[in-house]
């Protein structure tokens, strides 16, 4: 690139903002509430005047410390960066941050700030997310998790899955971790009674097991025919999760809780996950999730990533290995859109840059001043 074209492109504005973002509707777990989303943005400005807003997100803590370190150092130590070279940033925010990565609060300041510099390079070039960083598919199948939550009753879990069925969707997830497995196992026969075999149905422990436990509920959950069993154990746990894939035939998912690539190459080299899941924001950015992407395709193993629908949209039809879209709506109260939706698929924007259609001024009333 020449010096001209670089100094166009050079980040000469950053600034770093925290909103708090009601949830949607209730959502419990096995082990937590989803009781509200800190937000936090980043809005970068180069010399020729284009603007990239990205963003990045906890769920009810940490946000503080996040913007703590955008405000302290990453701002500045990006600033001055060409934002075309987006490899260059992400390695400079590394090399200001030795100290503390790798980590949750360093990964989640990344993004908010990778994010931003992806949505002013692919409107620079005039392209969609989708298309900048791949273009493989038109549109990706949606799952539903909203009507899936653990405090949810076995007719509401019914209920919901045979309305997601109706809209076209491909399946539904529902959270596991009863006190009993018996009880986990009612539930989704229930379900899967309901709806039949052409429609799938992934379970979510969000780490509640011991590799013993987990085992244990994946036997009992053997003739559901689960499309997938995800975070059933810590994810610091690699070799719980490589004894469970090797003793059941369900594929056991894994990424949400993971804040490197480097953790990601251990489960599969260790066979330890045949779906990965990685979130744009706890992995840093789309920079190291695309990686993470094309590492699992190295390994011929499928990606469905977690939450940030309005976002991984775009990134799930950039790759080809995607497998689906997790539907659960968050950023309503901050776009002036829903995503598109064809046929139970989600489908990506056109618009160059992210995609998003935030509403600046609803991003502006709910900031933690």
């Amino acid at each position: 690139m020449t010096g001209v074209a670089a100094s166009r492109d050079a980040i000469v504005r950053a600034e770093a903002w925290l909103c708090d973002l009601p949830v949607e509707t209730v959502r419990t777990d096995a082990m937590q509430s989803f009781l509200s989303q800190e937000t936090i943005f980043v809005r970068i400005e180069t010399a020729s005047g284009a603007t990239g807003l990205g963003y990045s997100y906890t769920i009810g803590t940490g946000g503080g410390a996040v913007l703590d370190l955008l405000r302290t150092v990453l701002l500045d130590a990006v600033t001055g960066l060409d934002a075309s070279r987006h490899e260059a940033v992400w390695r400079a925010m590394i090399s200001s941050t030795r100290a503390t990565t790798v980590g949750a609060v360093s990964s989640l300041a990344f993004a908010a700030i990778d994010t931003a510099v992806w949505d002013v390079k692919a409107k620079s070039s005039n392209a969609p997310l989708w298309i900048a960083a791949g273009g493989a598919r038109e549109s990706i199948p949606l799952y539903d998790t909203e009507g899936g939550w653990l405090h949810l009753s076995g007719d509401e879990l019914v209920e919901s899955a045979l309305s997601a069925q109706r809209h076209g969707l491909g399946g539904v997830k529902i959270k596991v971790g009863k006190p009993r497995g018996a009880e986990d196992a009612e539930r989704l026969r229930a379900v899967r009674d309901a709806v039949g075999w052409g429609f799938d149905i992934m379970v979510d422990a969000n780490q509640a097991f011991t590799a013993a436990e987990a085992i244990r509920r994946a036997a009992q959950f053997d003739d559901i025919g689960l499309a997938w069993f995800e975070e059933p154990l810590p994810a610091e746990d690699v070799s719980g999760h490589a004894s469970l894939a090797r003793s059941s035939s369900i594929p056991i998912a894994v990424g949400e809780s993971m804040y490197s690539i480097g953790h990601f190459k251990e489960y599969l080299h260790a066979g330890a996950a045949s779906i990965l899941q990685p979130d744009v924001a706890r992995i840093g950015g789309i920079t190291p999730w695309l990686k993470v992407a094309h590492l699992a395709e190295a390994y011929n193993v499928a990606v469905a990533p977690h939450f940030l629908m309005e976002l991984h949209v775009a990134l799930t039809c950039a790759v080809p290995n995607s497998l689906y879209l997790e539907h659960i709506p968050q950023l309503r109260a901050l776009t002036n859109g829903d995503m598109a939706i064809e046929s139970g698929a989600g489908v990506p924007s056109d618009t160059p840059g992210l995609g998003i259609d935030w509403n600046l001024d609803a991003i502006d009333g709910l900031r933690v001043r």
